[in-house]
């Protein structure tokens, strides 16, 4: 075996791992390493799923002198690729509790045993080895529990058996990368799903410690469904939860579209926030365009589900402005990222106005204020007693266009 060529590759591929290099990049560098050192190689391909809400996992594809490709499968699409799984190399490496499986062409008895090897015979490959590599027991994340990978060569002799067993000894390094930089992603991608994206990138950077909380002003949203607790009593319980997704959903897209920060769901409740940075009336705006945004997709989406004979309904929301507390709060084990204070209560104490005063959104006098021009739109609904505070607000309606 190349033992000096494995030494320098494998030294190259941790290095690129440490320094936080794709693992598309890697394989590509690897590939080319490997050509320059006379290695046929052709074509060589990774991948493995992933644990992300919607990413089934990650596949990426090199070809010598065309580069790398690099595509993803959808959550969705993963029942229908499963006849194609079960009819592969690497399942039958991982049925039969191997690692390494290698092809010559053309097969002796003129039968390809996997429909994979008789595709890429139009690509004029000579010699394929295919490669899995389990994850152990304390390293496997739902469906992240394996590497795949495959290597063709061209050529009329196509791999040496010196190749191969380099290949054999150097994929495990190039697999520990893909590994570490699926669990990169995939930390990043559960912190964001769970906490949000601006409360799960300030957990990344070390926001961790419990009782630190910074003092931030931010428009806060609080919005929940019209008639959702007698709608549950009389629905089948089936139905509650896509109800509930698909009417997050339609918020939570517009949020995140003009820069908002969705911290957390309380029941058939939506709480989000939008940092006031300098300019107060600028987050103002964009609230207000989210709501705009948001209220049009959920009388779309009322409109589809009613079609459907599926139980419809539609949102209250309130928008207020104010100093909160955001951070770390919660049990020495069990911690909450979110924020808390007075205002909080009060957008909760607003929102519960909704129905009384029949608005579908209402704003504080604080909002109203700092939204500057946007104040010509709002509309005053007089000073009312809010819940638990002492002194009565003055509320003001917003009127958005809908589609639907």
């Amino acid at each position: 075996m190349h033992e000096p060529l494995l030494l320098d590759l494998a030294r190259w591929v941790n290095e690129r791992t440490l320094a936080g290099t794709s693992e598309g990049e890697v394989l590509s560098g690897m590939c080319e390493r490997l050509v320059a050192s006379g290695m046929p190689l052709l074509r060589a391909q990774m991948g493995a799923d992933t644990l992300h809400p919607l990413v089934g996992g990650k596949i990426f594809r090199w070809w010598r002198g065309r580069g790398l490709e690099a595509s993803a499968y959808e959550r969705q699409e993963i029942p229908a690729g499963a006849a194609m799984w079960r009819n592969s190399p690497y399942h039958h490496l991982i049925e039969t509790g191997g690692s390494l499986y290698r092809f010559r062409y053309p097969p002796a008895n003129g039968v390809y045993p996997f429909p994979v090897l008789e595709e890429l015979v139009a690509h004029g490959i000579t010699d394929y080895v295919a490669c899995v590599h389990q994850l152990g027991e304390t390293v496997k994340m739902g469906e992240f529990d394996c590497v795949f990978s495959s290597w063709s060569a061209d050529g009329q002799e196509g791999f040496t058996d010196a190749h191969v067993a380099l290949l054999d000894a150097l994929v495990p390094f190039l697999a520990s990368a893909v590994m570490t930089a699926a669990t990169r992603q995939i930390t990043r991608t559960l912190v964001e799903t769970y906490l949000g994206r601006d409360a799960g990138e300030r957990v990344l950077r070390g926001a961790i410690e419990r009782g630190i909380a910074e003092r931030i002003r931010a428009v806060i949203w609080f919005s929940d469904l019209k008639g959702f607790t007698s709608m549950v009593d009389s629905i089948d319980p089936s139905l509650v939860v896509p109800l509930l997704n698909d009417y997050a959903d339609a918020q939570v897209a517009a949020i995140h579209a003009h820069g908002g920060t969705v911290l957390k769901f309380i029941g058939d409740g939506l709480l989000a926030i939008f940092p006031v940075g300098e300019n107060a009336a600028e987050a103002c705006g964009r609230a207000l365009a989210a709501a705009e945004e948001a209220f049009a997709a959920l009388a779309t989406l009322s409109a589809r589900r009613a079609d459907s004979a599926l139980p419809a309904t539609d949102a209250y929301l309130a928008l207020h402005v104010g100093e909160v507390f955001y951070g770390n709060i919660g049990g020495a084990e069990r911690l909450d990222f979110t924020v808390i204070g007075p205002a909080v209560n009060e957008a909760a104490r607003i929102s519960a106005m909704c129905r009384p005063l029949g608005q579908d959104i209402v704003v504080s006098q604080a909002f109203a204020e700092a939204a500057r021009d946007a104040r010509t739109g709002l509309l005053s609904l007089g000073s009312h007693t809010l819940r638990g505070v002492a002194r009565p607000q003055a509320l003001f309606s917003v009127q958005v266009r809908r589609t639907g």
